[in-house]
Parts: structure tokens; C-alpha cells; sequence
């Protein structure tokens, strides 16, 4: 069931239409559709040609007499009621590098996209860069004091390091639309936390140590246990007991996703990972890696 409204998808819309927002920009309308669609593979609405790219082709270039909005109301791409992942990559595409080069035209059209959304819990998001500018991507959004998205811009602080931040952009964009890759990079951020803290202590960890390993011998790197704490042995053994309980989840769930993407047969009943499962890998490994990051941050000079 779509979760961005009709309400909203029409209050875009005709947004667009009154600022005169041209939706292809730079690009000819078969240009842009093509990048998310196989025109060729969808019907014409006129009888004279056998796809969508000719009847497109004929009525908005050769003889331009369709309305400037008309793929707002054609049912082949059915916007209005189309599942909520095919709209958002519709109106990300609006403001492609490829589709759009003025910065400040590309701020306006997102502002006026997350206007609207932010009604549905849904926002456009820079992801990644393509030549120095940006790209975006849509996801919903995350609310309350720990949500995944403060803590995943937590950890791009702490990290300060390009590589993280796309690797956080990816697996808060992919909870939705692809389970399977969020949980594959929850368990990689863990990975990455631990590792960083190894480098920066210029200690050596071994290339062979599984999840839970390295996640074993960075708390003994660490030395967990705050200084406070009365009877020291009990508190860290709670204290790692509770780490190693926060990576197991991340480590399940990553060993069912192994299974499901196995390419073993399945039988007619077979479901795949579901966000919710997503959403809990990644709280998880987020919540994990701030308190080894921030642990380090406190102890790197002990």
C-alpha cells in the first residue's frame, strides 16, 4: 500500500505546473523517460505506432499537441497511483546532474518536493555526487531522539570520511526499497567501526576474523569498562555481554540474508526480507558503532 497520498502526488503536481517547473528539464521528454522506463516495451496510445516511444515522439516533438503535463495523467506511467518508489525516482530524476545543471533551480524543485512529502514522512535526500554535484534519492523519514538517521549523522561526525557517509546515505535509502542491501552494509558499518578504531591505535587486527571476532577483540582494546563502575569484572563482562548480543542481531540477520539471496529454489510461498528487518539490522549496527566510535574518541589517548 502506497504511503505518499494522492493528496500529495496532485499538490506536486500542479506545483510544477503553476511555477512552471519543466519536469524534463535539459532533456527531451523521451530522454528523461527513457532513463526510467522501457518505452519501447510500453503500448502507444495511438494506433500509428507500436510503443510508447513513438506516440511520445509524434505528439510532443514532431507535432507538439499534447499538454506540457500530460505524463501526469497518462495511465502507462500512473503516477498518481503508482507504488511510491517509481514516483520518487520519477522526481529525483527532476533534479539529476543530468537533467538539471543550475544549483540554485535544484534547491527550489527539492524544497517544493519536501514541502509535500514531509506530509507523507517521506523526504528527498542527497545520496552521492556525480562530478562535484549531487544526487539524490527518496526515503522515508526517520522521527524521534533515536532514529536511525540522527544516529547515522552521528557516526558521519565521528568518521568524517566520505566513503562512510555514502555507505550510511545507501543503507538509510535502501531500508525501504532494498532490505537485502541495508543489511548487508549494517553488518559492513560494524566492520568498518572496528577497523577504523584498530587503525587510529595503530594496532593490527587479523583479515580472517569474522564479525564477531573483531567485535570481541576491539572491546578488549577498548577496555570497556568505565573507570566508575564498582566491581570492574562484573560491569564488563554485562558491557560485552550486551555488545556481543547488538552484533549477533547484525551477524543473524546478515547470515539470513545470505540464505535468502542463495539462489537456492523457492517454493511458491517464498518471502523476502522485509524493511522491518532492515530497520532492525541497522538500528542495531548504528547504535553499536556510535558507542565503539565514541568509546575510542573518549580512550584514544589512554
Amino acid at each position: 500500500m502506497n504511503k505518499i497520498s494522492q493528496i500529495t502526488r496532485r499538490n506536486i503536481f500542479d506545483i510544477l505546473k503553476i511555477e512552471e517547473i519543466w519536469w524534463a528539464g535539459k532533456l527531451n521528454e523521451t530522454e528523461f523517460l527513457s532513463r526510467i522506463y522501457d518505452l519501447e516495451s510500453m503500448p502507444s496510445t495511438d494506433s500509428r505506432y507500436e510503443n510508447a516511444a513513438g506516440d511520445i515522439w509524434q505528439h510532443r516533438i514532431n507535432n507538439y499537441d499534447w499538454e506540457d503535463d500530460w505524463v501526469f495523467s497518462d495511465a502507462r506511467f500512473n503516477l498518481l497511483n503508482c507504488d511510491d518508489a517509481s514516483l520518487l525516482n520519477f522526481l529525483c530524476l527532476m533534479i539529476h546532474p543530468m537533467v538539471r545543471t543550475d544549483q540554485k533551480e535544484v534547491e527550489r524543485i527539492t524544497k517544493v518536493l519536501n514541502d509535500n512529502l514531509y506530509h507523507d514522512e517521506f523526504e528527498i535526500v542527497e545520496t552521492t555526487k556525480i562530478s562535484g554535484r549531487p544526487v539524490f534519492s527518496g526515503k522515508m523519514k526517520f522521527t524521534g531522539k533515536t532514529s536511525i538517521e540522527r544516529k547515522s549523522n552521528e557516526i558521519k561526525v565521528i568518521f568524517n570520511a566520505e566513503y562512510v557517509s555514502q555507505q550510511i546515505n545507501l543503507m538509510e535509502s535502501s531500508i525501504e526499497t532494498s532490505p537485502y542491501q541495508a543489511i548487508g552494509v549494517a553488518k559492513e558499518l560494524i566492520e568498518t567501526a572496528c577497523k577504523s578504531i584498530f587503525k587510529s591505535r595503530q594496532e593490527e587486527y587479523n583479515k580472517n576474523w569474522d564479525l564477531s571476532k573483531l567485535m570481541k577483540e576491539t572491546t578488549k582494546l577498548l577496555k570497556i569498562t568505565p573507570d566508575n563502575i564498582s566491581n570492574e569484572a562484573k560491569a564488563a563482562s554485562s558491557i560485552r555481554q550486551i555488545l556481543g548480543s547488538l552484533s549477533a542481531v547484525v551477524q543473524g540477520i546478515a547470515e539470513v540474508r545470505n540464505e535468502y539471496g542463495s539462489g537456492h529454489g523457492k517454493d511458491s510461498d517464498f518471502k523476502g526480507l522485509q524493511p522491518r528487518h532492515a530497520k532492525l539490522a541497522v538500528g542495531a549496527s548504528s547504535t553499536l558503532a556510535i558507542y565503539l566510535l565514541e568509546t575510542h574518541e573518549m580512550r584514544k589517548d589512554s
